[in-house]
């Protein structure tokens, strides 16, 4: 995928945001700042004895009619195509503003219970090495009673494991219902977590060094960004505790009893983040502090060096201008040696200061 500049991507969703101003609610209209290809609709079809996998470009097909044991998964990438995402809604009852959430990629991470169906929005996390900072994505899950509905901005490989995992023959997600399912795309979100934190720690200990051995005014710049970056994360992550609670904490129909125990690891690996993140936001605010103590101690060294230099050649100048006056009687002026006494005398003052001050360990 092609990035956008910042103030261009920005300017893009501003003027997006724009249009929807005045509509009513559940107007269908795509706010995201991703260039998406065309929606691509991937449909996977699995129980304990087989699976089948298709793609589609477009609704072809009633993606309601699941033959039984199936269970069916929709995975779709790309929300540009409105009228897609407005069909699939249609065949399965989804209220407006489920699809309107789902068009508008800056939702806060929330948890919505419809009855016939749970709506999860969570955010994808990136990290992009060239500009040193994290992307973030919007995917949008939909549980229902055999059924779960993913939706994506663009394909970001993110799933393939669980593909992987679909077609292993007698596997956990082949073994167990749609909710399984819906746990197993929150679990592999979540993981991907570690991984952009992993990347952090690593620019982390970066600016350490650099901080170190020589700060500049671009480390600066970095370790500001990389504040940035710890709050962004931590907006994302914190509603997610909120989802996992209130997952084990009311009771769905969609939900087996069996799948608490994953829901509470999901919250555990939360809890962990969380904790990373704490620590994170105290080193960096540790950095700021080590900078700006860095840059102010070599403003010291080197205003310490200044005033030994004018501290040595204090006496000196005085000698220069001392004997530099403009009067006649001046009785030294007349000795043929005392041009050079004083420049011996000069030398002398100047060894017996850098002297002094060595044994006064001031340099």
């Amino acid at each position: 995928m092609r990035r956008l500049s910042k103030p261009f991507r920005e300017a893009i969703t501003s003027s997006k945001k724009k249009k929807k101003v005045g509509l009513p609610p559940g107007t269908l209209i795509y706010t995201g700042d991703k260039v998406t290809e065309k929606t691509k609709i991937k449909v996977t079809d699995y129980s304990e004895e087989d699976f089948n996998i298709q793609e589609f470009r477009d609704i072809q097909i009633d993606l309601t009619k699941i033959e039984k044991p199936f269970n069916r998964w929709i995975d779709l990438y790309g929300l540009a195509q409105v009228k897609v995402i407005e069909e699939i809604g249609h065949q399965f009852n989804l209220h407006p503003l489920v699809l309107e959430d789902i068009l508008s990629p800056n939702q806060r991470a929330k948890l919505e219970d419809y009855g016939r169906y749970l709506f999860v929005v969570l955010k994808k996390l990136s990290w992009n090495q060239e500009e040193e900072d994290f992307e973030y994505e919007q995917i949008s899950l939909i549980l229902g009673e055999n059924y779960v509905l993913s939706f994506q901005e663009r394909d970001t490989g993110l799933f393939n494991p669980i593909y992987e995992r679909i077609q292993v023959p007698k596997g956990r997600v082949r073994l167990m219902g749609a909710d399984y399912l819906f746990y197993v795309l929150i679990d592999i979100i979540i993981d991907n977590y570690f991984v952009v934190l992993e990347k952090v720690g690593e620019e982390m200990e970066t600016l350490e060094d650099l901080l170190i051995k020589n700060p500049e005014p671009e480390t600066l710049q970095r370790i500001y960004r990389l504040k940035r970056s710890s709050i962004e994360l931590r907006k994302s992550i914190w509603p997610i505790r909120e989802i996992m609670n209130k997952l084990q904490r009311e009771q769905s129909n969609l939900i087996k009893d069996e799948l608490q125990i994953y829901l509470r690891d999901i919250y555990d690996h939360i809890f962990r983040i969380s904790d990373l993140l704490e620590n994170y936001r105290d080193i960096i605010f540790g950095m700021l502090d080590m900078y700006l103590s860095s840059v102010s101690n070599r403003m010291n060294d080197i205003m310490k060096v200044l005033t030994i230099l004018s501290t040595i050649f204090m006496p000196i100048s005085f000698l220069a201008g001392f004997y530099g006056m403009n009067f006649l009687n001046m009785p030294e002026l007349s000795q043929p040696l005392a041009y050079p006494f004083l420049i011996i005398t000069m030398v002398l003052i100047t060894l017996g200061m850098v002297y002094f001050f060595k044994r006064k360990k001031w340099i």
